[in-house]
């Protein structure tokens, strides 16, 4: 194993250039992340059931899940962005596709299926409280019943028909029910074989239970998934040996190269080389929601402007160390952030 050697300012400069010729097309589920913004000072005694009554003073909302992947690319400046998935034929419905068109994002593949309903995250939260303490209870609305067989092959049918206009696939697997949501069983196979028949298209795959199931695409498991640790506590990390030898199974059983990141570590990637690239310390607090998301968006464009996989998974470092750093929402990062952020890591690893 080796550690990466680093970036120079100048040759991120060149993948950053070319960050705005990428067509890529986010495959998966798309959630609404839906905010009730609660003042605290106007709660109320319900009458009837003697409840405090929480008043709603704003509502926000953005795209989630592989909608966070699309608000992220779109912050980067990727040229084309395709959502192929599905949603229900209701309100948030109406409020993502809203969304997701404001950040650039086609939605012409994004199915219209009335049987099922637009996943969401109801994230109520005390206004006057920016940190994590203000978050209340959420509320989520997703699909637990198996998605049918007919709307599959639509599905397949809608991401066969971008294949030639693109240059990246990212699956984005959220619901965690198996056969649920959008990247199916069925789906896993059909991504493994125009894997096979598209060489040219970087493929790449983030799960959050069925990230051993992918073949010949990109995958990107956490440290713990890596290695098969389910429910770490707190403050768990992986030992390194036994992570490159996790890394390096994983890498003959996907017969494709493997990407695992370690939190505020950074990430080892196994391609061409196993290779550790050390990430980002950041002062203050932080809030690590989407930062996975976050750090796919950085590496596939950097992928898709020629990046080496290593120099990819720095640009990914870079990206997610920006956004853990935005409190209470879902952060996103623009390419003017990352020279700055390169400069210290820079001098933080002794370049």
């Amino acid at each position: 194993m080796q550690t990466f050697g680093g970036m120079t300012a100048e040759r991120l400069e060149k993948i950053l250039a070319g960050f705005g010729r990428a067509r890529i097309a986010v495959f998966g589920d798309f959630f609404l992340d839906k905010y009730l913004d609660v003042d605290p000072a106007l709660a109320e005694v319900s009458l009837e059931t003697g409840k405090t009554a929480h008043q709603v003073a704003g509502i926000r909302h953005s795209p989630g899940a592989a909608g966070t992947v699309v608000c992220n690319l779109s912050a980067l400046g990727a040229g084309t962005l395709h959502a192929v998935g599905m949603t229900g034929d209701d309100g948030e419905s109406y409020e993502l596709r809203k969304d997701l068109a404001a950040l650039r994002c086609t939605t012409d593949r994004l199915l219209l299926v009335p049987e099922r309903r637009t996943p969401t995250y109801l994230k109520p939260r005390d206004q006057t409280d920016p940190s994590l303490a203000g978050e209340h209870n959420r509320y989520d609305t997703k699909n637990r019943t198996p998605t049918p067989v007919a709307v599959q092959e639509r599905l397949a049918e809608a991401l066969d028909a971008l294949l030639p206009e693109v240059d990246a696939v990212i699956a984005a697997d959220q619901v965690e029910e198996p056969d649920c949501g959008v990247v199916t069983t069925r789906m896993i196979e059909f991504l493994a074989d125009r894997a096979k028949r598209w060489p040219r298209i970087i493929f790449w795959a983030d799960s959050r239970r069925r990230i051993r199931e992918f073949r010949r695409v990109i995958i990107k498991p956490n440290q713990f998934e890596a290695v098969g640790w389910e429910g770490p506590p707190p403050g768990a990390r992986v030992e390194l040996d036994r992570l490159v030898e996790a890394v390096a199974r994983l890498r003959r059983r996907t017969e494709c190269p493997v990407v695992a990141t370690r939190g505020a570590d950074g990430m080892l990637v196994s391609d061409p080389e196993m290779t550790l690239v050390p990430g980002v310390r950041v002062e203050g607090p932080t809030d690590p929601t989407g930062a996975g998301d976050s750090a796919t968006a950085g590496t596939v464009l950097a992928l898709c402007a020629g990046a080496t996989l290593p120099e990819a998974a720095l640009v990914g470092n870079l990206v997610a160390s920006i956004t853990v750093q935005q409190l209470a929402t879902t952060g996103t990062a623009r390419p003017d952030e990352l020279p700055p952020r390169l400069a210290l890591w820079r001098q933080q690893h002794g370049e």
